[in-house]
């Protein structure tokens, strides 16, 4: 595989479903899976649960693994959407959802992805872009573990679920008015 081919970005910013129905509206974005990252490696080559990582004790957060082209789409156009599509100001919550699964973070795969969060989370500090500074931890990719099968295209087959109605739909709206030029 070309090396500048199938590159990978994950982000946890709030509940995967949302995050995925997000990201997979952008042009250069190949695939986007939901899963969990940022706990500490798991004995006994165990796989988190989605009710593990809901209990709030794992230390994983819900997150996506996004294989994009990058030239196609950047990891700076990324992290835009990324700081753009939910609230990085907010410890341990977005919305409604509250516990530590549902924090800020970005896990970088590389010490270029590492450099370039680092530097637009100062950034965005610096210039006061939010009322409160920006909580979004910048962390190395330990491990990503995929998500059960159910959480796999959720918005794409339950669109009139009330939470994909109330929750995800308002931030697919955002989306395209903020960033219609990255947008399939």
């Amino acid at each position: 595989m070309d090396k500048d081919k199938g590159r990978i970005a994950v982000f946890a910013n709030g509940c995967f479903w949302c995050t995925e129905a997000v990201f997979s509206m952008l042009k250069g974005v190949e695939k986007v899976v939901p899963g969990y990252a940022g706990g500490a490696p798991l004995r006994d080559g165990k796989h988190p649960s989605y009710e593990d990582v809901s209990s709030g004790s794992t230390g994983f957060a819900e997150a996506i693994q996004i294989t994009y082209d990058p030239a196609i789409i950047s990891y700076d156009d990324l992290l835009a959407v990324f700081f753009n599509t939910h609230d990085p100001t907010t410890l341990n919550r977005q919305g409604n959802d509250v516990g530590t699964q549902y924090r800020s973070a970005i896990y970088y795969a590389d010490n270029e992805q590492k450099a370039k969060a680092e530097a637009l989370v100062k950034e965005l500090n610096e210039k006061k872009a939010y009322e409160q500074p920006v909580v979004t931890e910048v962390r190395p990719l330990q491990k990503f573990y995929e998500a059960e099968d159910y959480h796999h295209d959720y918005y794409k087959n339950n669109k009139s679920q009330p939470y994909c109605e109330l929750v995800i739909a308002p931030k697919l709206e955002k989306l395209q008015r903020k960033f219609k030029e990255l947008l399939r």
